[in-house]
């Protein structure tokens, strides 16, 4: 079984994910930390992330244990990933991996859920449930702001708003593989929803889909 799970920035959809993983037994994969991995790796040399060729090498040199490290989740990491995210020479470095993981996970699992942008479009568009998370600009923004605030960081809602704004945009407008749900994904709009709710939706939605009860 496979979950694609798509969704704009701070829509909640690794939360929920994760926590989707847990209940139906299986696998995870965060794929946005596949693309802000390659944007930590170019930043690392110093070189610029914009540039193709430092971008593409990067993607190419990311392994599985890249992805646990803390220092992704930085804000400078998630603004360059959106850049590198946009160029199709990374998405095609990046793809195999994706795949490889849905249709065969790790020892254990018999399935997976993966969660980014364009999983259910292009990564697994035969998944077997697709997710799509919504939620307005100002909400997401609201969450975003307060994770900084909790990790001891300075932050402006304002700014914040930009930011998720700008990566809304690009994110949707870019050529390859835009943001978008899939044709069959089944739409789920978390602006009032805590994370408890939104699971138990989820949750709800995907069994119903299992049973043949939703179309």
């Amino acid at each position: 079984m496979i979950i694609a799970i798509d969704g704009p920035a701070a829509s909640g959809k690794g939360t929920l994910a994760r926590r989707l993983a847990t209940r139906f037994g299986l696998a995870f994969l965060d794929t946005g930390a596949l693309y802000r991995a390659t944007a930590f790796r170019a930043l690392e040399t110093g070189r610029d992330p914009a540039d193709k060729g430092v971008a593409e090498a990067a993607a190419k040199a990311v392994r599985a244990e890249d992805l646990d490290d803390q220092r992704l989740r930085e804000e400078r990491v998630g603004e360059a990933a959106s850049v590198v995210a946009a160029m199709p020479e990374v998405r095609a470095a990046l793809l195999a991996f994706q795949r490889d993981f849905a249709h065969r996970p790790p020892q254990g699992f018999t399935g997976a859920v993966l969660d980014g942008r364009d999983i259910g479009t292009v990564v697994c568009p035969d998944a077997t449930v697709k997710l799509f998370l919504t939620a307005s600009a100002e909400a997401r923004a609201l969450r975003r702001f307060k994770e900084l605030q909790e990790s001891g960081k300075i932050a402006i809602y304002q700014r914040v708003l930009q930011d998720i704004e700008h990566r809304d945009a690009r994110d949707r407008h870019r050529s390859i593989a835009p943001l978008r749900p899939a044709e069959d994904a089944i739409e789920l709009d978390t602006t009032a929803l805590d994370a408890d709710a939104a699971f138990e939706r989820a949750v709800a939605l995907i069994e119903r889909k299992l049973a043949g009860t939703l179309r």
